[in-house]
């Protein structure tokens, strides 16, 4: 990295706005930093669920979604619609883990409800934190330009965290834990 970042503060976003790649300056709530924060938040929840984790296949598909999630920090950063990290090859990768991983699974009869062992519990978090960074993503696609792909991309990824999580919490013994509905009236 050889000193990009020698500085740590600049002092540049006390006054509400902060910079993007491009040398622009737009509002610390603006839809795009909204984003891109979330995506951020999303990473950090990986970051905690691998905290807790001994390296195995898991850890290293956590860690490749980071990266790719750093990606799309990237993307959204520079705000050209020329700058595409997230590609269909990305997603094509994301599906067919996602089927492998299903495919253990028993099918789903009833909703779930989020929880299990902590590992599982932080994924479906971390889903719910992906599903916002989606909608904050297509919020900005409505008046910006956006990278399609980046919105498929976080999309899936909400259903892979889902099945992952289902996935450790069998690994670990634990079952789905159903949804109880009430009986109107």
């Amino acid at each position: 990295m050889s000193n990009r970042l020698s500085r740590i503060y600049t002092r540049g976003g006390d006054k509400g706005q902060t910079g993007l790649a491009d040398g622009s300056r737009v509002a610390k709530y603006h839809p795009r930093i909204e984003a891109l924060g979330d995506v951020d938040e999303l990473n950090s929840l990986l970051g905690c669920v691998l905290s807790t984790r001994e390296a195995d296949d898991t850890t290293a598909l956590l860690r490749r979604i980071q990266n790719d999630l750093f990606d799309l920090g990237g993307e959204l950063a520079v705000n050209t619609p020329e700058y595409v990290v997230i590609v269909a090859d990305t997603i094509d990768w994301l599906e067919q883990e996602l089927e492998q991983i299903n495919a253990s699974l028993p099918p789903l009869e009833e909703f779930i409800l989020p929880g299990g062992k902590p590992d599982a519990a932080q994924l479906h978090l971390a889903r719910t934190v992906c599903r916002r960074a989606e909608r904050r993503l297509v919020e900005l696609a409505e008046a910006e330009t956006v990278n399609p792909q980046a919105v498929a991309y976080l999309n899936r990824l909400s259903d892979l965290l889902f099945v992952l999580a289902r996935s450790l919490n069998r690994a670990q013994g634990e079952a789905d834990i159903l949804w109880q509905p009430r009986k109107p009236g």
